[in-house]
């Protein structure tokens, strides 16, 4: 009963805060700039723990850890992937894209940008990236509830269902009142507890077990196969698909509209060189440990978890290492990490309805509040249809998050990245790209053809569409090119 008390404080402590924000900054979310952008008015320290918080998500706590546990040192290569792509999107996306925006007619979403781009007077741009938004932004978030559905279910004992309705409820809430600044402090409350939590449960598993040097030996004797980073009983051929389909992880970057929007939102673009250091040091320190969580709880509790429960490694470590209080703390940090990232889908899918497809398919001219209303609506009907799709309690989160990410990847990744640096490309070029990159995954994904990560293909045939679509059209306008020229010489400049 206490052990219930002590943990349930530090949730209730935790979620009051974050309520608090939400509804602190609700009242300064009257106009869309900031219910969407926060008036690009962030600093560089929540800029970079608000991107990487709302990046990781759960998956870094649970899916990750449970890879680990299941493979061994192979999940390496997923986290080297993934930092790999995370310095790339800061070094050479960043700056452009927080520079390009502004220049942009003001852009607010990625959809809105590409438009502004390219001048696209059909909005066609707009229409294809709410779509696609919307399936994989679905998927993503219900990720999200179905690791906190198995965070209360483990943690309290409560029923799945249960469980899903407690987290959509609180992410819903605070997102719903206040927008984007509460989302990016939240992000950057939560950005620090996932770090801390990170470092603390693989330190303390290997205290438990004796030190490093007893738990590298218990690791070496008990599960030697989890220490082959090429294992020789696969082949070949199969493990260089497997490398690369897990460094492929890192294109995937480029096209993560809820990262991206970090990016646009900073106040000023000479900051982003200190903010990249900040999230690469969070990066790099905390994949490196999410690894360890898996390698160190497959000692200390070989062989208890099976199939999607390896997911659970985190917590059920938690539980068992640290006091109820801090403990429930620590696996707040769980729930923090889900919410940074669920929040940020549903702000950016409102963004998409509400800016690139309400206002201009439906509504032109909507006012200001009108439209921060559809974007909260649509904040509810995204949870309530992510809901549905995460009531399977079976579900691999990390599965669950790497189609999602795949199709973002394919889909925007190397539409902005040319967008950024290609002053030859076109908007025909930019349609081709985002429809044979999230077709290509959305197929794929359905044969799973030499197991290569649809990613892979998906962002290869999407740039080859591009270049190929822009070179046989027409070259853009000239207020196109000289739009592109100012944004170059802008990043030169500053």
């Amino acid at each position: 009963m206490w052990a219930d008390i002590g943990i349930i404080t530090a949730f209730v402590l935790y979620l009051g805060a974050m309520i608090f924000i939400g509804v602190y900054y609700y009242r300064q979310s009257n106009a869309l700039s900031d219910y969407i952008l926060g008036g690009r008015s962030l600093g560089p320290w929540v800029t970079s723990l608000s991107a990487e918080a709302s990046d990781m998500s759960g998956w870094m706590l649970m899916g990750l850890p449970g890879l680990a546990y299941l493979s061994g040192l192979p999940a390496v290569w997923t986290a080297v992937g993934l930092a790999l792509g995370t310095w790339a999107n800061w070094v050479l996306i960043s700056k452009r894209l927080r520079n390009y925006t502004e220049i942009a007619n003001d852009s607010l979403t990625i959809p809105d940008f590409l438009n502004n781009r390219f001048h696209d007077r059909s909005h066609a741009l707009n229409f294809i990236s709410a779509v696609f938004i919307l399936i994989f932004f679905l998927i993503y978030t219900s990720s999200g509830f179905v690791a906190g559905g198995k965070l209360f279910e483990t943690v309290f004992g409560l029923s799945y269902i249960v469980s899903l309705l407690i987290t959509a409820g609180v992410v819903v809430m605070y997102t719903f009142l206040g927008g984007f600044l509460a989302v990016s402090l939240t992000d950057f409350i939560q950005g620090a507890m996932m770090f801390l939590a990170i470092l603390a449960v693989p330190l303390a598993g290997m205290m438990a077990l004796g030190g490093i040097g007893p738990t590298v030996a218990a690791m070496q004797s008990r599960i030697p196969e989890h220490f082959y980073l090429f294992d020789p009983a696969v082949g070949t051929t199969a493990t260089a698909i497997m490398v690369i389909s897990a460094l492929g992880w890192g294109l995937g970057y480029f096209g993560q509209p809820h990262i991206l929007v970090r990016f646009m939102a900073i106040h000023d673009a000479a900051e982003l060189k200190k903010a990249t250091r900040i999230a690469m040091t969070w990066v790099v320190i905390s994949l490196s440990a999410a690894v360890c969580v898996g390698l160190v709880g497959r000692v200390y509790l070989p062989e208890m978890l099976v199939g999607a429960d390896a997911e659970k490694v985190f917590l059920v470590m938690t539980q068992q290492l640290f006091s109820p209080f801090v403990g429930g703390l620590i696996l707040s940090a769980v729930l923090a990490a889900i919410m940074s990232t669920s929040s940020a889908q549903l702000l950016v899918t409102a963004a998409t309805i509400s800016k690139d497809f309400y206002k201009n398919f439906v509504h032109r001219s909507a006012g200001e509040r009108e439209l921060v209303a559809v974007s909260r609506l649509t904040v509810l009907a995204v949870a309530a249809c992510a809901l549905l799709l995460a009531l399977n309690p079976k579900s691999y989160i990390l599965t669950m998050v790497a189609y999602a990410w795949a199709g973002f990847g394919a889909v925007f990744g190397p539409v902005v990245v040319l967008s950024l640096f290609w002053r030859r490309m076109t908007r025909n070029g930019a349609l081709a790209g985002m429809l044979v990159g999230g077709i290509t995954v959305l197929v794929w994904k359905q044969f799973a053809w030499w197991g290569l990560y649809e990613i892979v293909p998906g962002f290869a045939l999407a740039l080859a569409a591009i270049v190929a679509v822009s070179l046989l059209d027409a070259p853009p306008s000239k207020e196109i090119t000289d739009h592109f020229d100012r944004a170059q010489e802008r990043h030169i400049l500053g």
